[in-house]
């Protein structure tokens, strides 16, 4: 496959002033990309754009993954500002640590809104922009989507969810040239890990940090990932010794969709679907 290279290629990132976030904007610049930040958090990410190179190659804009209005408004400008857009990257998400018998609501629902949600609402923003250039489209995902953690029910079930929308995504636009892919890794430091590994919770499922459970480098994240998009990959677990583990659930995927989604098939249920979800006919009975 030819290398799919960053250089003068405009990419958006939510949540862009986070631990990985700012490590892969960093990156991605260093290789020439121009950048489009865009985060919940309007100072640090007005600061993140400077610190980058400016306006002509690094811009921020204030955007909240859990409202589509704001996120469609904040892509729209970034698009118009650079021209258009040829990668994005949802890459917005938090993490609590409690049982659902005791766990807030309100704290479930933030993290489904923000972490599976969200990542359909900036692909729905970005999409638009994206598929003229034919570009492609990242979640940040996690080990999460296949190993499901007591205490985490929200996070387990929205990264499950991402990867689930991920792969029907790529069914959908793979004949506009566009690419869909997951990254998964396990744990890797950033404040967000930091607030994980400090919660009592947390230190009694994780605390030997050994095995399965072995952080790896910041670094090799942020590799993968611009790997992944280089590569238009579908998919990418980390540590790759890992990768056996999440490939498991999906082992027969391909299969099923070379013999149960043909393109020509999903083509023509895309231009019959109605925007509502269903048919009013269908919806009536």
């Amino acid at each position: 496959m030819t290398r799919y290279t960053l250089a003068g290629r405009t990419v958006l990132i939510t949540g862009s002033t986070g631990g990985l976030g700012a490590a892969l904007a960093t990156e991605l610049r260093a290789r020439g990309a121009n950048l489009a930040l865009l985060d919940l958090n309007a100072a640090a990410v007005a600061t993140q754009a400077a610190a980058l190179g400016g306006p002509d190659v690094a811009r921020g804009w204030h955007a909240d993954v859990r409202d589509l209005d704001s996120l469609q408004t904040a892509t729209n400008a970034a698009a118009d500002h650079f021209g258009g857009l040829d990668i994005v990257i949802a890459n917005a998400g938090i993490d609590v640590m409690a049982p659902l018998a005791t766990l807030e609501p309100a704290a479930y629902e933030r993290v489904i809104d923000i972490n599976l949600n969200g990542v359909w609402r900036t692909f729905r923003a970005g999409l638009p922009h994206v598929q003229p250039r034919q570009g492609y489209l990242l979640a940040t995902c996690s080990m999460a989507a296949f190993v499901h953690s007591p205490l985490q029910t929200p996070y387990t079930a929205s990264k499950a969810g991402v990867w689930a929308l991920c792969n029907s995504l790529r069914l959908e636009v793979k004949h506009l040239g566009v690419g869909v892919g997951s990254l998964h890794p396990t744990f890797f430091s950033t404040p967000l890990m930091d607030q994980v590994l400090a919660d009592p919770a947390a230190q009694l499922l994780w605390n030997n940090q050994t095995g399965l459970w072995k952080m790896i480098p910041l670094e090799d994240v942020v590799d993968g990932a611009v790997h992944m998009i280089e590569k238009r990959s579908d998919l990418l677990i980390l540590p790759r010794t890992n990768t056996l583990i999440g490939r498991a659930p999906g082992l027969f995927r391909p299969l099923l969709e070379r013999i149960g989604f043909r393109s020509e098939r999903i083509q023509g249920a895309i231009d019959a679907a109605h925007p509502s979800g269903w048919h009013p006919e269908a919806a009536g009975s």
